[in-house]
């Protein structure tokens, strides 16, 4: 037999022997803690741990194996590895992860604390399993906002991590294109579903046509100490918010990505379960927040890609006798291909029109989903510019920020965002009052030149509506809007109505009434000029 088959196969069975050995000591742990606290513990396998559920913790031990991305052999690579599980998911979910609790003791009779330790355990508070995302969205429990609030509180994660060094490898046009090409050749190796070859040729087309745009994403700091794994299961309803947990540590390469990378895989997730709505919901709260439109035209591969893996953990879970994975386990691969199939659907521009308080910014959010669109506010990217957050107040600097150059350049930002979305194949809607003619005409250009259809979404209600609206936003003061009454009082003493020729574009909706979004929606998308 040649040295290196022969190496090859002691290798595998000396890992064998070390998982079977660490199997005896996680099922004495086990005794062990049910002796201890006089109740059931539940045990659970991945393909890289085991995890025993108490009633109030949870001790996951790292399984002594490798796998090509991960070796947890030793025992200095397990505390390491559990170190740094504990370290990294402690940045979004500091109250999940108590810290690394050594086993000491024999591996018939172990015990956690003191002693010389065999191995070591990340201990974590125990929570429902009906508290996962993966559960709470069939049984109907995720609550209106709560999406949008986690998306907030990842562009601020995002928003914090440590970019790559310059010189990195890390988010290189190399280094994002070979896991793709690397898990089409699994999938293609691993026999059952077969990828459809015009998805193999959109990814190999893709890798060319991006490359310059992962350059400069890598270039202006996209790239960045992320997440990593964030699909539904590994997000939490903790405390009455979304929390992500479970995050990659043990191969950096994995987790040091374009963040844009982690918001895929938590929109691609929401698609395959069959919420493309709230997929886009949290894709609009993410972009308003962060202000990175300039992802946009690398997020559909980083879906597909996302979409292409996830049949792959399943295979590798089953292969090496963890868990099976749940039987509602959507079609990613069937994802993957959709995803790549409408990913140059028809892009088309809508501009919003329409006084304070006439229902834009709530008609211009419902349409997202139905149209699967990306919505730029402008009350949102005028405060950018000025370093104020979402839902900050300008305060003593508003005539600065409300000033003539500040919309000027407010309405430069929203094209070049416009013009980006556009150019990666969505369709776009801009959200802004556009009471002037000259706004309204150099967007309808810019349509033109793209060689998109055009659409003025009017959005109008009663004067008396529109006053008691934006009293009620203005007191609450939770919008980024900050629109009030004596700015209302000058709109309706100046604005400029749309022109005849403008008409032809417009599609007009009261608001004073609830609004049929599924049938606006249809008539938007059937528009051809």
């Amino acid at each position: 037999m040649p040295a290196a088959i022969t190496h090859t196969v002691e290798m595998k069975l000396h890992i064998s022997a070390a998982v079977a050995a660490d199997r005896t000591l996680v099922t004495a742990l086990r005794e062990r803690l049910q002796s201890d606290t006089g109740q059931p513990v539940s045990l659970v396998e991945t393909h890289i741990s085991w995890v025993l559920l108490t009633s109030k913790l949870a001790y996951k031990l790292k399984k002594p194996v490798a796998l090509g991305f991960v070796d947890f052999r030793s025992l200095a690579a397990r505390k390491h590895f559990c170190e740094e599980e504990v370290r990294l998911n402690r940045r979004l979910a500091p109250s999940l992860y108590v810290g690394v609790v050594p086993i000491c003791g024999t591996t018939q009779a172990p015990h956690l604390g003191d002693g010389e330790p065999m191995d070591f355990a990340v201990c974590m508070r125990r929570f429902p399993e009906d508290a996962l995302l993966c559960s709470l969205l069939p049984a109907g429990r995720l609550q209106e906002g709560q999406l949008e609030q986690f998306a907030q509180r990842l562009a601020v994660f995002h928003e914090k991590a440590q970019m790559a060094a310059p010189d990195s490898t890390f988010g290189t046009p190399a280094q994002v294109g070979r896991p793709v090409v690397d898990a089409l050749a699994r999938l293609r190796a691993g026999g059952g579903a077969r990828c459809p070859s015009d998805l193999q040729a959109w990814v190999f087309e893709q890798k060319r046509a991006l490359r310059t745009a992962w350059l400069e994403r890598q270039r202006h700091g996209a790239v960045r100490e992320c997440h990593g794994d964030l699909h539904l299961a590994n997000v939490v309803l903790l405390d009455g918010r979304l929390t992500a947990f479970d995050c990659i540590e043990f191969d950096p390469s994995l987790r040091w990505i374009d963040v844009m990378s982690d918001v895929a895989f938590l929109t691609m997730d929401l698609k395959a379960h069959g919420r493309a709505d709230l997929a886009f919901r949290f894709l609009d709260a993410y972009l308003q927040h962060s202000g990175d439109y300039a992802g946009v035209p690398v997020l559909r591969f980083y879906e597909v890609y996302r979409a292409l893996v996830r049949p792959l953990v399943c295979r590798l879970r089953a292969r090496t006798g963890a868990d099976a994975c749940l039987p509602s386990e959507p079609d990613y691969l069937a994802c993957a291909a959709e995803l790549a199939r409408t990913a140059h659907g028809t892009p088309r521009l809508m501009i919003t029109y329409g006084l304070s308080g006439s229902g834009k910014s709530t008609m211009a959010a419902a349409l997202l989903a139905p149209a699967g669109a990306i919505r730029i506010r402008s009350d949102v990217e005028r405060k950018r510019l000025f370093g104020l957050g979402v839902q900050q107040r300008s305060a003593d600097r508003h005539a600065e920020i409300y000033s003539q150059e500040a919309t000027r350049r407010t309405f430069a930002r929203l094209a070049e965002c416009a013009r980006t979305a556009l150019q990666a194949g969505y369709p776009v809607i801009v959200d802004a009052a556009f009471l002037r003619r000259d706004e309204r005409l150099a967007f309808r250009a810019l349509a033109a030149e793209l060689r998109v259809p055009f659409s003025i979404l009017h959005c109008r209600a009663a004067e008396a509506q529109l006053r008691r609206r934006v009293a009620a936003r203005d007191a609450e003061g939770s919008d980024a809007s900050e629109a009030t009454l004596a700015v209302l009082e000058r709109q309706l003493a100046t604005y400029e109505p749309l022109g005849r020729d403008e008409c032809a574009f417009a599609l007009e909706v009261a608001t004073d009434d609830p609004v049929d979004v599924a049938s606006l929606g249809a008539r938007w998308l059937a528009r051809s000029h």
